[in-house]
């Protein structure tokens, strides 16, 4: 009952018209975002994370949420109709979505992926507000030997769970880890990597600035510098009957809406797993308990149903442990974390007890930005069609503009504008060298965070680290990221002792 007056507390909040509005125009602009190739929600969220200055932390915080939405609505878009993802989320939507299309079906798909994306999300916000509550009062009990321990074992899932050169990702890390220290030592108040006594890094690198300079500048030349092949565009026809057909051919999919809902939360709570990883997942599921897995690949409706509805649940399922424990559960939501502390808020399970207007004000628009996504989805098919058309170049030249504009914006530093463009090349750079760039904003996020709970942890131990040995919920977090940071190691030695496959004996002549 306290769950359900909590949640009825944050309907008021954001059923206020200036949030509704920001729901609004969040789920649209997202959309649009979404549906374009080159963009998705990670480069959204960063390139318009300074236009949230302008409203409350709450309101802010309710656009970011709807963006993210409409984001994941949006990616289907240019997969089904162009057989390119707008991001890599909907990959998987691009296996059945292109055929589908191709076959004349473009409508039933994109009704299809609308649907079982609202499912998702819908299912997703369900186990979100019933765990969130549980999750948040669990935590009080950490002081800060376990947070350094729990963000620890997230850079280690990264590390384990990420899917990319596993070297790579720990160079990446540590790079963000460095960056996080640039500016004053928080207890002794020395300066530390100034670069030359140069005043703009005394006050640290601002994290919205390597965001920007990253996904935004850095995204956007590697997409001008990608060549890609023209396609021929599918135009879908949307009617009362399409919607009709798309529910007559669903009917035996609701085993697939499920486990593609349920998978996709859970997956998506787990750093570095993201909404990607969910969609495959669910995909690969859904074609391994289908009765028909031969027409997968070829315009099979549950191939849309089981990624899109994996990937909107991921959405949701990763601002669990973000808003319990302040531990992002993938990159948007590490861009949303930054965001949280430059609005003057702490992550935590505190959030829930000392800010319950903004927690709960979340969570309820979390269920109004769902309803808004479905209808805008459907009703703006058209407009997203016609945004599809746009040349790249051209969309290039604005995105640069509100790049530049947000590094300049919050702090009026030139400074952080030529660092914004210095991270940009970097972040181009080290795309095309296949290095990852999430972890490195997850440990620029949490470097500080990370910092402050070891040097407090050793102070409480007289320099010792016994403190992490003394506290059971530590050391089972540190036990398990260093069973996740050998354990590739110990496969790789157990496969190399394995003896070769005896060669077969040469017949005799």
């Amino acid at each position: 009952m306290d769950i359900l007056a909590s949640l009825l507390d944050g309907f008021g909040t954001s059923l206020l018209p200036l949030n509704i509005a920001v729901m609004i125009a969040g789920v649209t602009v997202g959309m649009l975002i979404g549906a374009l190739p080159g963009l998705g929600s990670v480069n959204g969220v960063a390139i318009l994370l300074p236009l949230t200055f302008l409203v409350p932390p709450t309101s802010a915080m309710i656009f970011m949420a709807a963006l993210y939405y409409g984001c994941m609505y949006g990616d289907a878009i240019a997969s089904i109709l162009l057989g390119i993802p707008g991001a890599s989320s909907a990959v998987a939507t691009t296996f059945d979505g292109r055929p589908m299309a191709m076959s004349g079906k473009a409508g039933v798909a994109l009704t299809a992926s609308a649907i079982a994306s609202f499912t998702g999300g819908t299912v997703s916000i369900v186990l979100f507000t019933v765990l969130a509550p549980t999750l948040a009062d669990a935590a009080l009990a950490f002081g800060p030997a376990e947070e350094f321990a729990l963000v620890l074992l997230a850079f280690t899932t990264f590390v384990a769970l990420g899917g990319q050169d596993r070297f790579k990702t720990v160079i990446a890390i540590c790079l963000g880890l460095v960056l996080s220290t640039v500016g004053l030592d928080m207890i002794s108040g020395q300066p530390r990597l100034i670069f030359g006594d140069l005043p703009g890094f005394y006050h640290g690198i601002s994290f919205l600035v390597l965001a920007i300079g990253i996904y935004g500048i850095g995204e956007m030349l590697n997409t001008i510098e990608s060549t890609r092949n023209k396609v021929a565009m599918v135009q879908p026809r949307m009617t009362l009957g399409t919607v009709r057909e798309t529910l007559r051919e669903m009917r035996g999919s609701i085993g697939t809406l499920s486990q593609g809902s349920v998978l996709g939360f859970f997956v998506g709570t787990l750093p570095a797993a993201g909404a990607t990883t969910a969609s495959l997942m669910a995909y690969g599921v859904a074609k391994m308990t289908s009765r028909h897995p031969e027409r997968f690949g070829k315009g099979e409706i549950n191939g849309i149903v089981a990624p899109e509805s994996a990937n909107n649940a991921a959405s949701t399922g990763s601002f669990l442990p973000m808003l319990t424990l302040g531990i992002p559960g993938s990159a948007t939501t590490a861009l949303l974390l930054g965001g949280m502390v430059l609005w003057g808020l702490q992550p935590g399970p505190m959030l829930f007890i000392e800010q319950p207007e903004f927690t709960w004000g979340l969570i309820s628009s979390l269920y109004v930005s769902n309803v808004f996504a479905v209808i805008a989805n459907l009703a703006f098919i058209p407009l997203f069609c016609y945004a599809l058309r746009v040349p790249f170049t051209i969309l290039a030249a604005v995105i640069f503009v509100l790049c530049v504009v947000g590094g300049y914006a919050p702090s009026s530093d030139m400074h952080d504008v030529w660092l914004m463009l210095g991270f940009g090349l970097a972040g181009f750079v080290l795309c095309r060298l296949d290095y990852p760039l999430a972890p490195m904003v997850l440990s620029m996020v949490l470097g500080p965070i990370m910092e402050n709970a070891l040097r407090q942890s050793l102070i409480a131990g007289q320099g010792t680290p016994s403190l992490f040995l003394e506290r059971p919920i530590a050391l089972t977090f540190i036990l398990i990221a260093v069973l996740l940071f050998t354990l590739p190691a110990v496969k790789m030695a157990l496969a190399n002792r394995r003896p070769p496959a005896p060669a077969l004996a040469e017949e005799k002549a």
